[in-house]
């Protein structure tokens, strides 16, 4: 009987200990070898399967190489940004996160939950990039700021309305979140504004660790804000934390600073309920014109993008502390 220590020794070495199960089929030099890919991105599989391959065949007794590729399902770090109404900006704070935390060294991905209207693609330079699928899943769309990122947007044609119904929709998030990710083990998810199915589906089939919660100052923004908390802490996901966006105008000319939204109020509001408050973004125009011109002020160096690394700090930090629990 030939001896496949030697074998396998050779392949621990040459995968960093990813195989597993090797033994020879037959007398003829048939060999089988069970090759572990959990956690490498698409591209990094094919070329260790064939470096793996091509080194076994260039042993003596081997005549052929059987690899039987395998990968756990890697259970991904959903963190959910969430507001009670639309037109706070929440979609902006999503993207910058993301791309923030990818700075910071997080694997993150970004999820554009927002079925009915996707925003995303135009904040992230992705429009007209359509995805493909291998199989049954569709692969992120990559992106200049290292956030690989997937929107209904980049699926239907520009300026197409979305008309489905709740079990659509449905169906359409889990197709987002459930795509091959590859190396990527956190994402951002941009919630719909409100608390209706959307939201009901990601808590009940993709449990978010956490949620940002973004509202602007004023109370009726506020109020709704304590709504979209309350549907997460019922649902035992925990609160990250709250965002107060458009907090505070700069004149370009005067340089004088007016709060046409109010100040203040989420940090109180925060206090009242006993979650973090995460920090203040400004209501800039230089937010404004780099957004719509699809490049997040977190990607530079520019100072409209320190609020939102700031924000990321403390979301960082929140899931480093998850970690060590």
């Amino acid at each position: 009987m030939t001896d496949t220590a030697p074998l396998a020794s050779l392949a621990t070495d040459l995968t960093g200990g990813r195989t597993s199960g090797l033994r020879f089929l037959d007398d003829a030099g048939t060999l089988a070898i069970v090759l572990d890919v959990t956690g490498l991105a698409e591209p990094e599989r094919k070329p260790l399967e064939e470096k793996l391959r091509d080194a076994l065949l260039a042993r003596d007794e081997v005549t052929s190489v059987r690899v039987a590729m395998t990968a756990e399902k890697k259970a991904l770090t959903i963190v959910a940004v969430g507001s009670g109404k639309g037109g706070v900006g929440k979609s902006t704070l999503a993207a910058n996160l993301a791309v923030a935390l990818h700075r910071r060294g997080v694997k993150v991905g970004l999820v554009d939950a927002d079925i009915y209207g996707p925003s995303l693609p135009r904040l992230m330079d992705s429009e007209g990039t359509k995805p493909e699928a291998q199989g049954s899943k569709l692969v992120p769309v990559p992106n200049a700021y290292g956030v690989p990122m997937l929107s209904t947007g980049q699926i239907a044609a520009p300026g197409q309305a979305i008309a489905w119904r709740g079990p659509m929709a449905g169906k359409a998030l889990e197709q987002l979140v459930d795509a091959r990710w590859g190396a990527v083990d956190t994402l951002v998810v941009d919630l719909p504004p409100g608390t209706g199915d959307v939201q009901l589906t990601m808590i009940q089939r993709h449990k978010p660790a956490g949620a940002v919660i973004v509202s602007t100052p004023q109370d009726l923004a506020l109020i709704d804000a304590a709504r979209a908390i309350s549907l997460f802490e019922q649902a035992d996901v925990p609160i990250i934390g709250l965002v107060e966006n458009m907090a505070g105008y700069a004149c370009p000319h005067c340089g004088g600073v007016s709060d046409p939204f109010g100040r203040g109020g989420a940090e109180a509001a925060a206090g009242e309920m006993g979650i973090a408050f995460l920090g203040r973004v400004p209501l800039a125009i230089g937010i404004r014109l780099a957004s719509d011109g699809g490049v997040p002020p977190a990607a530079g160096t520019d100072p409209a993008g320190e609020p939102f690394h700031a924000v990321a700090a403390k979301v960082a930090d929140w899931l480093d502390a998850r970690k060590a629990r």
